[in-house]
């Protein structure tokens, strides 16, 4: 289909589709929006790997697919392992990996099939040091088991493990940092990314696919469903996420760190635009508010010192 001239010059990402329509993902399914512009990143030269997660009944049962790419079902807390035995096989075989013509091995899972169940493999795929890339789609709960919590869960959540309620039985402990057990790992790449910011995701993805080695995005992924939000909220959290420094957008590249734009060059708004929102965080009390507000900045004044020391 050719293209009206003026929608051409407000296009930045590709047009051609390669996440098809009719797949089960819920309303405003933030994972869904990120996988698809994985698939459009890569096209049709990328080997997928997906556990156990929401991802696995998007991307519908066999003989059925809504991927236009070979995909691996695969248990949940194996995803390291297997992006690394495919990388494995397919340089047995000759084939060229990573590059522009190569083919891109991707592991796509959750935030519980990663910062909790698949971290040991995650762990062994980084320190072996393969030529594949580990993408953690961030909705911060295991939302296909029920809406469980998870270590990437955040201090004040409601989740049904976490339920609240009178006897304040909300999640008392902060977000696990993946991202910084990854870069502990010293890999060829690690970023963050968002769904809101499309072009800053799709040129991370672009980049971990020319960079040598393990290469790892932690992609933050808003989920109605488990946030209790609406439906249509969906991208404004992502921003907000971002906005107010909860969830900032950097790169690690040979040891350097470099905070990238939007994320806040002044003042980060405040935490309670991004919180109101969402009926998970309806039982914070006040105080709950101010902890989590202060851990939030605490991380972000981290952050930048990373980026002023090894930027």
């Amino acid at each position: 289909m050719e293209l009206p001239a003026d929608v051409k010059k407000r296009l930045t990402l590709p047009f051609e589709e390669h996440f098809y329509a009719g797949h089960t993902a819920c309303q405003g399914c933030g994972a869904s929006l990120g996988l698809r512009y994985v698939l459009k990143a890569y096209g049709g030269k990328a080997i997928f790997t997906i556990p156990a997660c929401c991802s696995t009944i998007i991307a519908g049962p066999w003989p059925y697919t809504a991927l236009n790419a070979p995909l691996f079902h695969t248990a949940f807390e194996t995803t390291g392992a297997v992006i690394s035995g495919i990388e494995a096989a397919l340089k047995a075989k000759g084939y060229k990996v990573k590059g522009e013509d190569g083919i891109m091995v991707v592991g796509w899972a959750g935030d519980g099939g990663t910062a909790d169940i698949g971290l040991q493999a995650l762990s062994g795929f980084l320190e072996r040091g393969h030529d594949a890339l580990y993408i953690m789609y961030d909705n911060e709960a295991y939302m296909n088991t029920g809406i469980q919590r998870s270590s990437s869960t955040p201090y004040g959540a409601w989740t049904t493990n976490t339920p609240g309620g009178k006897r304040h039985f909300i999640e008392q402990r902060p977000k696990k940092k993946v991202i910084d057990i990854v870069i502990a790992h010293k890999p060829a790449y690690a970023a963050t990314a968002s769904i809101a910011y499309p072009e800053d995701f799709m040129r991370k993805l672009k980049k971990a696919q020319t960079i040598r080695g393990p290469s790892f995005i932690q992609l933050f992924a808003p989920c109605p469903t488990g946030w209790r939000s609406p439906t249509d909220k969906s991208i404004e959290l992502a921003r907000l996420a971002v906005q107010t420094a909860y969830f900032p957008l950097f790169e690690y590249e040979n040891g350097k760190y470099k905070i990238n734009m939007p994320s806040p060059n002044k003042e980060p708004k405040p935490l309670e635009e991004y919180l109101k929102l969402q009926g998970r965080f309806k039982y914070m009390t006040k105080e709950d508010m101010e902890i989590l507000q202060e851990w939030v900045l605490k991380e972000w004044e981290e952050l930048k010192k990373k980026a002023e020391l090894f930027g």
